[in-house]
């Protein structure tokens, strides 16, 4: 098959503002999907509300979708229910870790298989540019317009404190990255987080002087470096990329299934 394959041709041209970074996810998603040569109907998508959201619309899979800050508990049922399906969650900064805290930290302390993708644009852009829980300590926002205070979670410390088993990080100029990082994602059993530094040049970019969205992907160039490099030791405010946690535990389907078996006494 090939990426257009995938897509719902008929919702297009998509709604998302030019320059945004959501775009460029959504390709290089369907990339990795591709070239994983996974069936459309092996896959369940579950999104919740925002400008990530709308992913779910686009593509040509099974999906769901639901509520604020809920998907990761809509995608948990249904991989409860058809433990053999794909479920793959895209959410944004408010999605995730505002509203949708709470469903992320014990999605990542069960380990259920479900590829959780941040989407880190550090603004909340479909509402009207509220600052985030990513978007850090000195930012602006419609809601900040004299600085915010708050300082901001690191996704990557969060998702493995919190257990997930394949924690990773890139950005939308690394898209190479982006696709490998999701098919790695994809094929790790157990609760995997891609966290994706997206631009935002309506809300964040202008609220914060960073200029043009082709300004805002050169400054994740610019500002971050691979994970475990030399740059990072004589920079250490440069943002790390690559696979920060990946590892082999037990996966929550597969211990709930022995527990079926003990229950019915065949174990």
């Amino acid at each position: 098959m090939a990426t257009k394959d995938y897509i719902r041709r008929r919702f297009f041209p998509h709604i998302w503002c030019p320059g945004c970074g959501h775009g460029i996810v959504l390709n290089n998603l369907l990339r990795a999907v591709d070239e994983l040569g996974m069936r459309k109907k092996d896959i369940v998508m579950a999104s919740g509300i925002g400008c990530s959201a709308r992913i779910s619309g686009y593509v040509d899979f099974h999906t769901l979708h639901t509520l604020h800050g809920r998907a990761l508990a809509f995608a948990t049922g249904v991989k409860m229910s058809r433990p053999e399906l794909n479920l793959i969650v895209p959410m944004g900064d408010g999605d995730a870790l505002a509203i949708g805290g709470n469903h992320f930290i014990h999605a990542a302390r069960r380990n259920i298989d479900i590829t959780a993708i941040v989407m880190n644009n550090r603004i909340y852009g479909m509402t009207g540019g509220q600052y985030s829980p990513l978007s850090g300590f000195g930012t602006r926002a419609t809601t900040a317009p004299y600085m915010n205070i708050d300082q901001d979670f690191d996704v990557m410390d969060l998702s493995a404190a919190a257990g997930a088993s394949f924690v990773a990080r890139t950005t939308t100029y690394h898209v190479k990255q982006v696709t490998d990082l999701i098919k790695q994602a994809i094929l790790h059993k157990g609760f995997s987080v891609v966290e994706i530094l997206s631009q935002c040049p309506t809300y964040f970019g202008r609220k914060n002087k960073m200029g043009s969205a082709v300004e805002m992907m050169e400054h994740f160039k610019k500002n971050t470096t691979p994970r475990g490099s030399k740059a990072k030791n004589e920079n250490p405010d440069l943002i790390e990329r690559g696979i920060f946690v990946q590892k082999e535990i037990p996966e929550y389907c597969q211990e709930y299934d022995k527990i079926i078996e003990r229950a019915g006494g065949s174990a």
